[in-house]
């Protein structure tokens, strides 16, 4: 349930720029992230509009990540895993606990869902899988 005293702003704004500062590096899943975001500003404001409706309850984003998601070539269950790893070493780095604790169940319940989307829109039943193994 989101909880406007779990956190503040500034500690979302935090979460998602320390995140995709790592997923820009990242050899797996930067060069996927950087073919296609030409505006990472704009992109993490609305990342931050998403992470503080969902843990805040502010009600600020608009948008529809599974169409864009789903629309992306070769993913893979490994590249949602690794996605849920990076995003848990960044809440690592975090000092508030109950924001680190809701956001990684918050982030695993997307990535499940993304991914279980992404497959519907890319069968291929021999390699249908969850994430729950990938990342833990």
């Amino acid at each position: 349930m989101p909880d406007p005293q779990l956190c503040s702003e500034e500690e979302i704004t935090e979460l998602v720029q320390r995140f995709y500062a790592r997923v820009r590096r990242d050899a797996t899943l930067g060069p996927i992230f950087n073919a296609r975001i030409h505006d990472w500003p704009a992109h993490e404001a609305k990342l931050v509009d998403f992470w503080s409706s969902a843990l805040r309850g502010t009600r600020r984003f608009r948008g529809t990540p599974m169409p864009v998601h789903a629309a992306l070539p070769n993913l893979s269950a490994e590249m949602f895993g690794h996605w849920l790893q990076l995003f848990e070493q960044t809440l690592a780095t975090l000092p508030n606990a109950a924001l680190r604790e809701r956001a990684r169940d918050l982030a695993h319940r997307i990535a499940e869902s993304l991914w279980y989307g992404y497959q519907l829109a890319h069968p291929a039943p021999e390699t249908q899988t969850g994430l729950q193994e990938l990342a833990s």
